[in-house]
């Protein structure tokens, strides 16, 4: 009996684990893809993406899924306990201070190329990483939001949505850095660009399905309320 506890949980944990992976996997993966591409356009093009991203990884991203996990405890709380509408509070409030965050982090994205220079940098290359990195900025809100609602689905077990629309995203994402890139010309700027267009069509298709074909989370909807802050 002990054998068979154990494999249910494992089975159910798993049941959560492997797709949180690939939604995981898949929203990092945006970010990769565009730099494989880039790495058609030469050298500098791709060096200086590589030092953009790795700074905005650290700086930007890592901070909102940092703040975004405590979604985890504070939801699932709030949802183990039945205040399910609580759930839908506490995520409201979540977005509004990770999309509040994100200005404090786009000021920052802005000096990349002189903050670059200063710790010694080769000028050039800080030079390209500093336009990539403010290309980048318009996908921290997407990506704030992205985090918030994850968390939220999650704490529900709500999972096969958040796949589909992360591995769609995905998928579309590649044409879309392809012609912004290529065909609109726009290099390191349009391949920072794509990032943030995707994410958005991520963050679209998830809110369409909450609000419009999620019978889950009905009584968990995201709504804008005083209680929230």
């Amino acid at each position: 009996k002990k054998g068979n506890a154990f494999l249910d949980e494992l089975n159910k944990a798993s049941g959560i684990a492997i797709p949180m992976v690939i939604v995981s996997v898949s929203q990092y993966m945006l970010r990769a893809v565009s730099m494989m591409m880039l790495g058609h356009l030469g050298e500098l093009a791709l060096s200086s993406a590589s030092l953009a991203t790795s700074l905005s990884n650290v700086t930007g991203f890592s901070l909102l899924i940092g703040m975004a996990s405590a979604l985890e405890t504070l939801c699932g709380q709030a949802y183990g306990a039945g205040q399910y509408g609580r759930v839908g509070v506490l995520t409201c409030g979540s977005i509004v201070w990770l999309c509040l965050t994100c200005f404090p982090v786009a000021v920052l994205w802005v000096y990349t190329d002189r903050l670059l220079i200063l710790i010694g940098q080769d000028p050039v290359i800080s030079k390209e990483a500093g336009k990539f990195s403010v290309w980048l900025i318009p996908s921290l809100f997407p990506y704030a939001i992205l985090q918030a609602l994850v968390r939220y689905l999650q704490v529900q077990s709500v999972i096969a949505p958040m796949v589909v629309t992360s591995v769609a995203s995905l998928i579309i994402h590649v044409p879309i850095t392809w012609v912004f890139i290529f065909q609109f010309g726009l290099g390191n700027a349009g391949a920072a660009l794509s990032i943030g267009v995707s994410y958005w069509i991520n963050v679209i298709t998830l809110v369409f399905y909450i609000r419009c074909c999620s019978t889950a989370c009905e009584e968990t909807r995201v709504t804008f309320s005083s209680e929230a802050f």
